[in-house]
C-alpha cells in the first residue's frame, strides 16, 4: 500500500499553486503566519480504553490496516505513483431507508426571529476510524455516551474522506448519517462534503477494474482504491443507501464566512465560478458522464498544497474571491506533512496539538493525520 499522501495517479506539469510540489522544496519556511491552536484539543489516544464504542468487526490497529490486494510500494513501479508533495444550493440531509424503498428529507432548521444560530464545527479526516470519531465528538459533547446526537441547535461540517486506510469507513458513514437525522430533529444539522476518497470509492464501486485513461497508462477504480488504502469489508457492506447519500454530497460550502472545502487545491476553480455551479457541476458528472471523467475529477482533487509557501495566500485569496468567505477551512493534506513533521527520526508520532492556521491566516488546515497515529480533529469556529 502507498504510504499516505501518494496516489496511483502520477504527476501531470501544471501551473498553479502548489499542483508540482514535492518534499524537497523550500515551501516549509514560507508560511506567512502558521501556527497551531492549541485551547482544547487533548490528544484522543488510539488505545482502546480512549474510545466510546467498538466497531462493528474486529479492527486491526493503525499500523496494521487490511492488506487485501494491496501493493506493497516497492512493488508498485515508480511511473505509476502520484506523490502530490508526499503527495446556497444543497440538497437538505438526506437518509434513504432502502429496507422501506423511502426517503426522509431534513431540511434545514431556521432560528425563530432574533435568535442566532447554534455553533459551527468541523471535523476533519476520518478515513474509517469510528472509535476516534466517537471519542472526539463525544469531547466536545456533540454526542452522547451512546454516540447519539446531544448537540441541539449546532451545526457540523465534515469535510470528507470518511473511507479508507481505517478499519470501519462504513461505520463512520452510518454514523454521520444517523447525526444527520438526529441533529436535524433536534434543530441542528450535520453535513458533509465530498472528499477525494469518496470520489475514488464511489468509482470503485460503479466502474471496477473497467479501464481508464489515466497518465500512468490504461488503469482502473478498482486497482487505484485498493493502492490507496481501500478496505474490501468496507466495499462489501456499502449499500444503495450510502451510494445514493455520498453521491449527492456537496463539493464546497460556505458557512459563517468560512470557506470549506476538503482538499487545499484552487482545481474547484475549473468546476464554477459559484459554489452552487461547482457543486452542480460534480452531480451532473456522478450522475450522467464516463469512467473518464469521473476519473479526472477525483485526479483534480487529489492535488494538494496550493495554500502553502510565498504563493499560498494568493492562491486563498482567488479562491475566496470566487466563493466568498474570509477563510478557507480543509481537509485532505494531514498537518504533519504540511509542516514538515511528518517524519521524525526517532520513530515517534507526529505531535498535532490541533488546527493549523496558515497562509497569513487565511487558511485553516483540520486533517490531523489520524491514519498516522496523528490526531482525529473536530474543531468549533471561529479559530482565532
Amino acid at each position: 500500500m502507498l504510504p499516505y499522501g501518494s496516489y496511483y495517479e502520477p504527476p501531470e506539469p501544471a501551473p498553479g499553486y502548489g499542483y508540482d510540489n514535492t518534499y524537497s522544496d523550500n515551501t516549509y519556511s514560507g508560511y506567512g503566519g502558521a501556527r497551531f491552536l492549541e485551547q482544547h484539543w487533548p490528544t484522543v489516544s488510539h488505545h482502546p480504553d480512549a474510545r466510546t464504542a467498538q466497531p462493528s468487526e474486529p479492527a486491526p490497529g493503525p499500523q496494521h490496516e487490511a492488506p487485501v490486494q494491496q501493493l506493497p510500494r516497492h512493488e508498485v513501479p515508480q511511473h505509476e505513483i502520484q506523490q502530490h508533495e508526499v503527495p446556497q444550493h444543497e440538497d437538505p440531509p438526506t437518509i434513504e431507508l432502502s429496507a422501506l424503498g423511502e426517503e426522509l428529507h431534513y431540511p434545514y432548521p431556521q432560528p425563530e426571529p432574533g435568535e442566532a444560530p447554534g455553533p459551527l464545527y468541523v471535523v476533519g479526516d476520518v478515513h474509517g476510524y469510528l472509535d476516534e470519531l466517537l471519542a472526539a465528538l463525544h469531547q466536545q459533547g456533540l454526542i452522547d455516551a451512546e454516540g447519539h446526537w446531544s448537540a441541539g441547535r449546532s451545526r457540523i461540517w465534515f469535510l470528507g474522506d470518511f473511507t479508507d486506510r481505517g478499519p470501519d469507513g462504513i461505520g463512520v458513514i452510518d454514523l454521520v448519517m444517523q447525526l444527520a437525522a438526529e441533529a436535524a430533529a433536534a434543530g441542528g444539522y450535520c453535513r458533509a462534503l465530498m472528499g477525494n476518497h469518496e470520489l475514488l470509492f464511489l468509482g470503485a464501486s460503479r466502474y471496477g477494474d473497467e479501464p481508464v485513461q489515466s497518465t500512468a497508462g490504461t488503469a482502473s477504480f478498482l486497482a487505484a482504491w485498493r493502492l490507496n488504502g481501500g478496505q474490501q469489508h468496507d466495499l462489501d457492506r456499502l449499500e444503495t443507501h450510502h451510494i445514493s447519500w455520498l453521491s449527492r454530497l456537496p463539493a464546497i460550502a460556505l458557512e459563517d464566512e468560512h470557506l470549506l472545502l476538503h482538499s487545499d487545491t484552487t482545481a474547484y476553480l475549473e468546476y464554477g465560478e459559484s459554489i452552487a455551479a461547482v457543486n452542480d457541476a460534480v452531480h451532473a458528472l456522478l450522475a450522467d458522464e464516463g469512467a473518464d471523467e469521473w476519473w479526472d475529477c477525483f485526479r483534480r482533487f487529489t492535488k494538494r498544497f496550493a495554500f502553502r509557501g510565498d504563493a499560498g495566500p494568493t492562491a486563498v485569496h482567488e479562491l475566496l474571491s470566487a466563493y466568498g468567505g474570509r477563510r478557507v477551512v480543509h481537509g485532505h493534506s494531514p498537518i504533519p506533512y504540511l509542516t514538515g513533521s511528518a517524519h521524525l527520526e526517532d520513530g515517534t508520532p507526529p505531535h498535532v496539538p490541533g488546527p493549523y492556521i496558515y497562509a497569513d491566516e487565511l487558511a485553516i488546515a483540520m486533517d490531523g493525520g489520524v491514519t498516522m497515529e496523528g490526531r482525529l480533529l473536530v474543531a468549533r469556529l471561529p479559530l482565532n
